[in-house]
């Protein structure tokens, strides 16, 4: 055997060795979980879910202040079916934005896209610290009440127990949550089951009593009804309780119709697998900015003035932090958020390359 023979056979045989590291190490080498929002909510608990946030609690609440307001049960109806198609266009428009900027949170990423941080940024500060918290106690708060009435006959309950009992259902609700997002799923769905066969108790009832002859207060419907367009504006408040909406949401629904409207403009290039008539989300900023401004300008109270106070009051935090990002609140932040990352095991989802 030559010299140039051996070289050859030494080269062959580095060349064999060498493929079989490179299939070795591509066998080994699997592909990674992306860190990702987990897509763990199924076809029912989606639908439960939706069902069970557009149908809230205050279905429950809400039927004796809307006929307050109203003045007679004639226009209480009317209110009542107009919340509902109202609702319906609402949810007609964010499902044309949820399909069309497929990200995590909500209006604050529609915002964004439209309009940039600043207003994602108000909404979000409003919903976190007052919005979402007081929607939260005064759910609990309504059950509580109901759980505990049938415990003293002929009187309410005591403050005391109404609220001890909120504060556990807040406790068990969110400790729900944090365990696992399947036992949140089955909550929710029964929860929802439950207020759904409530609701068509309460619907059957009523129909049956109709049958029955007990029309006497649909006759003369409309006597009474109130001319005050503040106190129509609040029986639509408290009518669009019933589906998650109170003063400054109402504000922030609005901005988020515009921002609909705006990007049909600004752009253009999206998909869009859900695309409503414009006039919808125009109507939906119409109504958004009567059911604000009316019982302000109705009967001005100072209660108006400090929600608005509170939504600007953010801008007190947003220059310094995240628009100047100044180094020492960096400082300060970095490790708050690290340590807060870590206690709640969020993290930023990875990007899609």
């Amino acid at each position: 055997m030559d010299e140039g023979s051996g070289m050859r056979m030494r080269r062959e045989s580095q060349d064999v060795s060498t493929g079989l590291s490179a299939d070795c190490q591509t066998k080994d080498k699997k592909p990674g979980k992306a860190t990702v929002l987990q897509k763990d909510v199924g076809l029912v608990s989606a639908v439960c879910l939706i069902v069970g946030t557009m149908i809230g609690s205050g279905i429950f609440i809400s039927p004796k202040a809307v006929l307050l307001y109203s003045g007679a049960v004639g226009p209480c109806l009317c209110i009542w079916a107009a919340c509902g198609v109202l609702a319906t266009m609402g949810a007609l428009c964010y499902a044309e934005l949820g399909t069309m900027i497929t990200k995590s949170g909500g209006e604050y990423s529609y915002l964004t896209e439209a309009f940039g941080p600043l207003p994602a940024y108000l909404y979000s500060w409003t919903t976190i610290m007052v919005l979402k918290p007081c929607s939260f106690a005064i759910i609990t708060l309504s059950f509580a009440e109901y759980a505990a009435t049938p415990f003293y006959p002929g009187c309410g309950p005591p403050l005391v127990v109404t609220k001890c009992l909120a504060a556990a259902a807040i406790f068990m609700i969110v400790s729900v949550n944090c365990l696992s997002v399947k036992l949140a799923n089955y909550v929710q769905n029964f929860f929802t089951i439950a207020k759904l066969f409530i609701i068509l108790v309460i619907v059957v009832g009523g129909m049956v009593m109709l049958a029955k002859g007990n029309t006497e207060n649909l006759s003369n419907a409309f006597d009474g009804t109130s001319s005050s367009i503040g106190a129509i504006g609040l029986a639509f408040y408290n009518g669009l309780w019933a589906y998650d909406g109170c003063f400054a949401q109402w504000g922030f629904y609005g901005l988020t119709a515009l921002a609909l409207i705006v990007m049909r403009f600004t752009r253009k290039e999206l998909h869009r697998p859900v695309k409503v008539p414009i006039v919808i989300p125009g109507l939906i900023v119409l109504v958004s900015c009567y059911l604000v401004l009316a019982p302000i300008i109705d009967k001005p109270e100072m209660q108006y003035l400090y929600c608005t106070i509170f939504i600007f009051s953010g801008l007190l935090l947003y220059y310094p932090f995240v628009h100047r990002k100044v180094n020492w609140a960096r400082k300060l932040m970095r490790p708050i958020t690290m340590h807060l990352q870590l206690l709640m095991e969020v993290v930023p989802p990875d990007k899609a390359e």
